[in-house]
């Protein structure tokens, strides 16, 4: 028995979705659509590399590295948690997809990289975060390490000095007067707290020399509380100073979302940062947007919380704009994505939650949000539990953008067998329509946004995602593909705002300003 095809899959409305959670067992059911024709798959520039031992939260990033100006992928992977693995972080060649440089941690590296030339060699070089405090800076060229902060800070085992998680970094202005912008990243999550136990570390936030690795302050939490979401920051519209979005709380844990200041981590004192939102009973995880809504030259802060919200606030006041939630029982932990989905021209967001409570999270709900007030305009539910990203472009220009996300489905046999599957979608908010985008592969993809662009300079969208191999679990670390599928028929018209995960500037920072 396989429950896998809905020939007729359109759009499902608020009040039509409310049954499926009348059938919390329901995990067979996935529509598939006809292949986009549109879509070039046979490309000679096209790969696939496998890593057969590893897996990877990670998204890609992409840069060039060696030179053929060609951009190459960089991620982040690793083996099953508090394993050490030596690919844990590594790059691929974008002309061939093979391997330019490997690195090796201590445990898993899920964060994304944050490019920037630090040794002034001429060629971006990475920093990415982990578990375990992992946090490592590579040489993009030549793919030596340059630091690791335990190293940096002679920590023989950070956990027990009480140094945790650490997620995404950016860049920020030169702190320490050595001419290269440094970092600020937030570290947390002890991995060894039970579910509902409220006593947990506090997290952090961490400037860090981008040169050395070395620390050059760190402020708790405001609130006392750990903290999973990597930081926003921004340039204040008023000051020389810069905005920073954090947020505290987890799965089980209430939190704050906060807005404060890069001053205030200078100082080592976070207890002056504002409120934003508040959550009794879950926190914030996942990474917040900032965008201009209004034209006032201020960037609005659009996040969701882990209880299934997505909130808009206002940039200049601060005061609340609107709030959506999807369904009844949904939560989220991915991120947001930006477009020009409807027919005005404040830009729109689409979102996907998942439906249930944690840990039982099964299927997810996907949205897209009208940016003006908050409404939803489009809802649907599309595949098994994951929390990678969509991206965004104009895929067929008609001037409106469309998205692509990864989705993961099941298959049963006649046994009551479970077999994994992911694919590519593409979702066009004009007509309603949801087509895939190149093959069904086996395996899922748990967290790893693709990267859309034009990796070759030809003009032609490239389209970089990763997945699991094994069809038989649904989150894996033994078997990890890298695909690029090369496009020679469909041109990008305009620059690609959000291409990758927290947007193709890496930033969380929409800006189509010309």
């Amino acid at each position: 028995m396989y429950i896998v095809c809905v020939e007729d899959h359109r759009p499902l409305l608020q009040e039509t979705l409310t049954p499926l959670s009348m059938y919390p067992a329901l995990l067979l059911i996935i529509t598939f659509w006809t292949q986009f024709s549109l879509v070039d798959t046979t490309s000679s520039r096209s790969w696939t590399t496998s890593l057969p031992s590893v897996g990877t939260f990670s998204s890609p990033r992409v840069a060039d590295l060696n030179g053929d100006n060609i951009g190459d992928i960089i991620m982040g992977a690793g083996r099953a948690e508090f394993t050490t693995s030596d690919t844990a972080f590594f790059a691929l060649d974008g002309a061939t997809g093979q391997m330019l440089w490997r690195a090796s941690a201590s445990d898993q590296i899920f964060g994304s990289a944050s490019l920037k030339d630090i040794d002034q060699d001429g060629v971006a070089d990475a920093v990415i975060g982990g578990r375990s405090a992992e946090l490592i800076a590579i040489s993009g060229a030549s793919g030596k390490e340059l630091w690791r902060f335990a190293k940096a800070q002679g920590l023989k085992k950070p956990t027990k000095a009480g140094w945790f998680n650490f997620y995404n970094p950016q860049f920020i202005p030169d702190q320490d007067q050595d001419g290269l912008e440094d970092i600020l990243v937030s570290n947390g999550g002890d991995v060894m707290a039970k579910p509902n136990d409220p006593n947990r570390p506090a997290g952090r936030l961490v400037m860090i020399s981008s040169k050395t690795g070395k620390l050059i302050a760190q402020a708790d939490m405001p609130d006392g509380k750990e903290t999973y979401m990597s930081v926003t920051v921004s340039p204040s519209p008023e000051s020389d100073d810069w905005e920073i979005i954090f947020g505290t709380g987890g799965e089980t844990i209430g939190g704050n979302l906060y807005l404060g200041k890069l001053s205030q981590v200078l100082a080592e004192d976070l207890s002056d940062a504002t409120i934003l939102h508040s959550s009794a009973d879950k926190g914030y995880i996942a990474p917040a947007v900032r965008v201009d809504l209004n034209e006032d030259g201020y960037l609005e802060i659009v996040a969701n919380s882990v209880d299934g919200k997505l909130l808009a606030f206002d940039g200049k006041s601060h005061k609340p704009l609107w709030q959506s939630k999807l369904l009844a029982q949904t939560e989220c932990y991915s991120s947001i994505a930006i477009g020009r989905f409807t027919k005005d021209d404040t830009p729109d967001f689409f979102v996907s939650h998942a439906i249930g409570v944690w840990p039982d999270l099964n299927w997810n709900v996907q949205a897209m949000i009208d940016g003006k007030d908050g409404s939803i305009a489009f809802l649907d539910s599309l595949g098994y539990y994951q929390i990678a990203t969509p991206v965004v472009m104009d895929w067929n220009g008609d001037g409106y953008d469309e998205v692509l996300m990864s989705v993961n489905f099941m298959e049963v046999n006649d046994f009551y067998q479970k077999s994994f599957f992911n694919l590519l979608a593409m979702i066009d908010f004009q007509d309603g329509g949801v087509k895939q985008i190149g093959d069904i592969s086996p395996g899922t993809n748990k967290s790893s946004t693709p990267w859309v662009g034009d990796l070759d300079q030809d003009g032609f969208l490239d389209i970089i995602y990763s997945h699991g191999t094994n069809p038989n679990r649904a989150n894996t670390f033994d078997g990890l593909k890298v695909r690029r599928i090369a496009s020679s028929n469909i041109s990008i018209k305009k620059p690609i705002l959000w291409g990758s995960y927290q947007g193709s500037a890496y930033n969380g920072i929409f800006d189509d300003a010309p």
